[in-house]
């Protein structure tokens, strides 16, 4: 059967094929298809490029605001950058699924350069990500006032990486919602990045197989109410190089870093504490390390202790190079500026810690405020995490 169209139905497909059209750039059948996002844009919501977007796309999102803009993804190998500036995610009371800003279910994707904030729910478990499916990279990004940054789903194939972005007053306040929390997944890496000013809970807490927490600031600073700066509740390989960890005087728990504290459940729980600069401000002293006993390595080096504990009140392990300092080693801890003082006795004192299957415990970079990493050249290393 032939159907013929008059011309008014010509014209009113093509007037709705043209925005679609408009919103992608051109590309060769083996590129994929760019589509731009903002308000004066054909597509002008992030719901709807979402919705339109097929594997491979690339997402190119306008700086601004973005109030209730929530999506769900579930395509493979996404790109989601933001363009000319930061584009801040405002939940104002919305949740995809019920779950928060965004829940991404897909393959690989890559989100560069957004603020996620206000997310709730009934539940009081809302993240800015929901990460359910896949590898998620998070670039240059920031997690501010929602009840959880990212929640991961327990799904033991998911990967989480994370460089150079900011976590700072997220928490329900009932102690079980997090800055950063990562349930039992294959693996999560965490680079340059600054965590400060959880609610109660835990600036970061993870139960991944396998851990790596290079160049990072975990300070919980004046006004901070965070319980552990890094738990690791069911152990698990646990790589921690290079970070500022720093106790607030106003915690509701004396331990600093917790390891294997609800059990371990990873058939390899190693725990390698290097090259670190842990500070505990809290007034009645508190605890650098707390591991609970079980069949586990434990390696520490060069680390510099700003307290009155000591790492070897953990238990058995392996303690090499570790100095208990006065806050006046450094340039100005009260602003927390923790590098040595040029003229320190511990200056190029730090020993060469190795590797551990097949990882460098030797840093190669220091945190730089922030967010971010610089290369560490120096001939001689120092202890702790400033270089």
């Amino acid at each position: 059967m032939n159907i013929k169209l008059s011309g008014f139905w010509v014209l009113s497909l093509f007037l709705l094929w043209l925005p679609l059209q408009a919103a992608t750039t051109d590309h060769a059948p083996d590129q994929p298809a760019t589509i731009q996002v903002g308000p004066d844009r054909a597509v002008n919501t992030i719901a709807s490029a979402a919705r339109l977007a097929g594997a491979r796309a690339i997402i190119e999102v306008d700086a601004g605001s973005y109030v209730g803009d929530v999506a769900v993804w579930t395509q493979d190998e996404l790109t989601l950058p933001a363009v000319s500036g930061r584009v801040k995610l405002i939940a104002a009371g919305a949740a995809a699924q019920g779950k928060g800003i965004w829940v991404m279910r897909g393959g690989q994707m890559v989100v560069e350069g957004f603020e996620f904030s206000g997310a709730t729910v009934p539940e009081h478990n809302a993240a800015g990500i929901r990460h359910e499916k896949g590898t998620l990279v998070i670039l240059n990004c920031a997690f501010i006032d929602n009840e959880n940054c990212i929640l991961t789903s327990n799904n033991p194939e998911l990967v989480l990486k994370i460089e150079n972005s900011e976590f700072a007053w997220n928490g329900y306040g009932d102690g079980l919602t997090h800055n950063l929390y990562v349930g039992t997944i294959a693996s999560l890496s965490v680079t340059g990045s600054y965590f400060h000013h959880a609610r109660v809970g835990h600036l970061l807490k993870s139960r991944a197989a396998v851990n790596h927490i290079f160049y990072n600031r975990l300070t919980d600073e004046a006004g901070g109410q965070a319980s552990y700066e890094l738990e690791f509740p069911n152990g698990g390989i646990a790589y921690v190089v290079g970070n500022v960890i720093e106790q607030g005087n106003r915690t509701q728990n004396p331990n600093i870093i917790s390891y294997g504290a609800e059990g371990y459940r990873s058939p390899k729980n190693e725990l390698y504490l290097v090259n670190n600069t842990l500070v505990d401000n809290r007034p009645q002293g508190g605890n650098f390390l707390r591991v609970k006993p079980g069949e586990l390595t434990l390696k520490a080096a060069n680390n510099l202790l700003v307290g009155r504990s000591l790492l070897e009140s953990a238990g058995v392990g392996e303690y090499r190079n570790n100095y208990v300092v006065e806050r006046a080693e450094f340039i100005n801890a009260d602003k927390d500026d923790y590098r040595l003082k040029r003229g320190s006795r511990l200056v190029g004192k730090a020993v060469d810690a190795g590797s551990a299957n097949g990882v460098s415990l030797q840093p190669q970079a220091e945190y730089l405020h922030p967010a971010g990493t610089r290369v560490a050249r120096v001939k001689s290393q120092n202890p702790g995490a400033m270089q």
